[in-house]
């Protein structure tokens, strides 16, 4: 097995970085403008179509796919406001990892962990492969949501893989919630019609150490690993409650806040406070709370009450329907996905500034990101916009790659990659 060692600020190991923040550490290699070409360092093709997004230890890649032997509808870009794609995928498909080597592009392994047909359907916009894999730096966890877990070392030697039984989600949609990992075990969460749970799997054996169910309904968000002053739980997002547990699976703490009917952007914390958040364009309430840590039991708001001991401030009508928000420089940016951006106080949650819509008109569902004073916003369309961190709505440049783009990108040691629907960008100021 190749052992690889940097510095864990260096490397993006999961959905949203190394604190599933989206903030990346600042760096002048870091580009502010790009183009298909300019500033582009290699493009990789990637067959198939997956919405996951691509992770980094060390000098690896990681990338997950999906490619069907005969033709489909492809992902389309927009907002759908109702059912999913009612039948499977037509013909076989092969689920797919692959490996690639940072400083070059190269291709260094690719491995199949499942072939079939797919048994369920999914949304418009989503693909089999939209749950983004993490590393511990010792192994790679790689999860389909609805057909398994599986884990390879970094040669791409498969060590163990864990069968995840189909289950019925809302409208059809299909899972998305990404696996964390954290001191030997691997977490999932599997909201659904019919059966929810969390659960843990041992990183090294696979053995499952422990499940909890969850009395919810589908949801797409990724569990947070929330490492506060007094303990490290694990957070999550749900229509009915919002909840955390401890790393044995007991609950800690829960609250009712009337989340939107889609819940699908992931906690994160920044500064002492976890956020939670969730906002269906359809609906009036998208709610977004700042939580203090050391909650215990029912920590739900009363009536009229904007905050309480443990919630720390509550907006009503200000989340996001796909897109995680992200905290840069203590403030909080919601990215609604009609193309708006807002900015709030993240302590107080007073606005900064109400919406400010970007000239495109596109669509949104890739979460921000930040760096060198500056966040990013990525379009469906392939541009994306650079605003200035600070009180004031500065748009200074368009970035265009000119493809459907619904992934959130992975940034780490000083290079920038994008993946579109069929490629996969490295794009840095540095030549090497």
């Amino acid at each position: 097995m190749t052992a690889i060692s940097v510095s864990g600020q260096d490397n993006w190991p999961r959905f949203r970085g190394p604190q599933a923040d989206g903030v990346a550490k600042d760096d002048s290699r870091l580009p502010i403008q790009w183009s298909k070409t300019d500033n582009v360092r290699w493009v990789a093709e990637i067959p198939g179509v997956g919405w996951s997004c691509p992770i980094v230890w060390g000098d690896r890649v990681f990338l997950t796919t999906v490619v069907g032997e005969e033709e489909n509808v492809a992902p389309k870009k927009g907002l759908y406001l109702g059912r999913g794609v009612r039948t499977p995928a037509k013909g076989v498909h092969h689920w797919l990892v692959y490996c690639f080597e940072l400083k070059s592009g190269k291709q260094l392994w690719k491995r199949e962990a499942h072939v079939g047909e797919p048994e369920i359907p999914r949304h418009p916009k989503s693909t089999y492969a939209t749950e983004t894999p993490t590393t511990d730096g010792k192994r790679l966890y790689a999860l389909f949501g609805d057909v398994g877990l599986y884990c390879y070392d970094f040669d791409g030697e498969l060590l163990w893989s864990h069968d995840i039984p189909m289950k019925k989600t809302f409208l059809d949609y299909g899972a998305a919630s990404s696996p964390i990992v954290h001191n030997g075990q691997v977490i999932i969460v599997y909201d659904n019609q019919q059966e929810s749970y969390i659960a843990s799997f041992d990183a090294k054996t696979g053995k499952q150490r422990w499940r909890t169910e969850r009395e919810e309904t589908s949801t797409w968000a990724t569990a947070f690993l929330w490492k506060n002053k007094q303990r490290t739980e694990i957070v999550t997002c749900g229509r009915g409650k919002n909840r955390s547990y401890d790393l044995s699976g007991k609950l800690l703490w829960e609250f009712d806040g009337r989340m939107s009917n889609l819940v699908i952007p992931s906690p994160f914390a920044s500064n002492g406070l976890l956020y939670i958040t969730s906002g269906y364009i359809g609906d009036s309430h998208r709610p977004i709370f700042a939580i203090k840590p050391g909650a215990s039991g029912d920590i739900s708001l009363k009536e009229d009450e904007t905050s309480n001991q443990f919630i720390a401030w509550y907006q009503p009508k200000a989340g996001p329907y796909n897109p995680s928000p992200i905290v840069y420089k203590n403030s909080y940016y919601t990215l609604l996905d009609r193309g708006f951006l807002t900015c709030h106080n993240a302590t107080t949650g007073e606005e900064i500034y109400g919406k400010n819509r970007f000239p495109s008109g596109s669509s949104f569902t890739a979460s921000p990101w930040a760096y060198n004073g500056k966040l990013f916003f990525l379009s469906e369309t392939g541009e994306t916009h650079v605003v200035e961190a600070g009180p004031e709505f500065k748009l200074l440049h368009t970035n265009s790659l000119d493809e459907l783009c619904l992934s959130s990108p992975a940034v780490s040691q000083g290079k920038l990659l994008i993946r579109t629907v069929s490629k996969l960008y490295c794009i840095s100021n540095a030549q090497r």
